[in-house]
């Protein structure tokens, strides 16, 4: 079913039925999205949906896996259609999901009851998942008459809805069984053995209009006014979101495509961080911001030519005021999604070496004076600039933290990092505690570096938003690097280090190749 349920019902013009897979890649967007809704209700009209239910006539439930929908059909009439979770991966499924009327669900619904026999009077529950956006998801669905019941999904794992039904019978494509998702699919297998249920897997699709379709909802995912927009609407929905450091095109990748299946989700990062102090030692230079802004957002064009994830850009102290305001202009046009900048003045020192050199804090009015006028020349409200506190760091005190962010948040601050090179986490802890007292909503930014210990419950549990790993794969790299280079010196050959490394082959898998 996979995409074709999705845009099943949006359009019904024939005229796009007959065109190449060429001619429909050339169109308008908005035209595009009409031609490929008509071919989409097409081909959800003969795939194998129905065909693969009939098979089961005879079972007391069936269990309907989709990419987006499973459906459960029991013969004595009772339908539930649940959204399917773990849409993070895609999130242009969610984007579209939104846009899709509940009308045009509804048109869905009837025409897949009607197929397999189906009474809608007796269509009973709805699940959705909650991990995004889940109560204006809810809102396309609550008005339908066919929907009695609307209830949360929680995880990526079926164990708990199986062991509620137990089918006889778990429907599903065969593209689960490599990847991510194939530990959802043993999941499945081990908890069906337990009562004696079945999995059956349909091939598929391998239509190539698919495949560019996918492509399609991707590249547009990447372009700057969709990637821009994500972050502030992923601090909007999740307690938390992570950004690993990335800087180049291959550790970019590395960030977008590193997914872990584990308690009955999928985990993953949600943005990208290019780091100042990682960018300079990527190319062999001080973090004195030496390197020139033109070479930084080379950085951001390789990151934003491979990847589709938000950026966080370390704007270091944003220089003066009035080179700060080309540059938020600047990242903001690039698609950027924010900007971070300190409150510290003079040449750059590394904020690890603390008060073990100079370094002087910029004054509240100046920061501040800062911080509006980027604020006054942003074009969007997607574009975020998150004000960095050095105060801790720099030994000043709780109080003035605590003071200058909230000053830093009424010159118009679209978040707060607050920073400290202390292992224990203490004094972060009592500044987000102090912090949230008055202030609920605007998003604190940490760095647990120094603190690495303390888990992303520990830190949400303080009203932390954002987590940025700033250089750990810089840190991973760096030693594996010089390890290989040692080794094969000490021994003449590079024998000895082979087993240490990945096969380039599969190094090359990691990389799309434009189609």
């Amino acid at each position: 079913m996979g995409i074709g349920s999705l845009f099943a019902g949006l359009n019904k013009d024939k005229k796009y039925i007959a065109m190449s897979s060429d001619e429909l890649m050339r169109l308008g967007n908005i035209e595009l999205r009409d031609a490929v809704s008509a071919r989409m209700m097409k081909e959800a009209g003969r795939r194998e949906v129905p065909q693969c239910l009939e098979l089961f006539k005879g079972a007391k439930r069936v269990f309907y896996i989709a990419s987006l929908y499973e459906a459960e059909v029991s013969t004595d009439g009772l339908c539930r259609f649940l959204v399917g979770p773990g849409r993070s991966a895609a999130p242009y499924i969610l984007d579209a999901l939104k846009e899709i009327h509940a009308s045009r669900h509804a048109e869905l619904l009837k025409k897949f009851t009607s197929t397999n026999g189906i009474d809608l009077n007796d269509l009973s529950a709805l699940a959705i998942d909650n991990s995004w956006d889940y109560e204006e998801r809810k809102k396309i669905f609550e008005d339908l008459k066919e929907v009695k019941m609307i209830v949360p999904q929680e995880t990526l794992s079926f164990k708990d809805n199986l062991l509620k039904y137990k089918p006889d019978y778990v429907v599903h494509g065969d593209n689960w069984k490599e990847g991510v998702l194939s530990p959802v699919r043993n999941e499945v297998i081990e908890v069906l053995k337990s009562y004696g249920g079945e999995l059956v897997e349909f091939p598929y699709s391998s239509n190539p209009v698919y495949k560019k379709l996918d492509s399609y909802f991707r590249d547009q995912s990447s372009l700057p006014d969709q990637r821009r927009a994500k972050l502030r609407k992923m601090l909007a929905m999740k307690p938390v979101v992570t950004a690993m450091e990335a800087h180049s095109g291959l550790t970019g990748l590395i960030v977008e495509k590193t997914v872990v299946y584990e308690e009955g989700g999928a985990h993953q990062y949600d943005a990208m961080w290019i780091s100042s102090l990682c960018d300079s030692t990527d190319k062999g230079k001080p973090d004195i911001e030496l390197v020139d802004m033109t070479s930084r957002f080379q950085t951001i064009d390789e990151l934003m030519e491979v990847t589709t994830k938000p950026i966080v850009f370390d704007g270091d102290t944003g220089g003066r005021t009035e080179h700060f305001v080309y540059l938020v202009r600047s990242l903001e046009r690039m698609g950027v999604s924010a900007v971070i900048i300190e409150d510290k003045t003079g040449l750059k020192k590394n904020s690890l070496f603390g008060t073990e050199v100079e370094q002087t804090q910029d004054t509240i009015e100046n920061f501040c004076a800062k911080i509006s006028a980027g604020e006054k020349v942003k074009r969007t409200n997607d574009f975020m600039i998150i004000a960095r506190c050095e105060s801790l760091i720099l030994e000043q005190g709780m109080e003035d933290a605590l003071e200058r962010c909230h000053a830093y948040v009424d010159a118009g601050a679209d978040g707060i990092m607050i920073h400290s090179r202390k292992k224990d986490p203490a004094e972060i802890y009592e500044f987000c505690d102090r912090f949230r007292k008055t202030d609920t909503t605007t998003p604190i930014v940490v760095v647990p570096t120094s603190f690495c210990h303390e888990t992303l419950e520990d830190l949400s549990a303080h009203g932390i938003n954002l987590v940025i790993y700033a250089n750990q794969l810089m840190r991973a790299a760096v030693p594996a690097m010089q390890e290989v280079a040692e080794t094969i010196l000490k021994n003449h050959r590079s024998e000895e280090v082979e087993g240490e490394l990945m096969p380039f082959g599969k190094i090359i898998r990691m990389i799309d190749e434009l189609e």
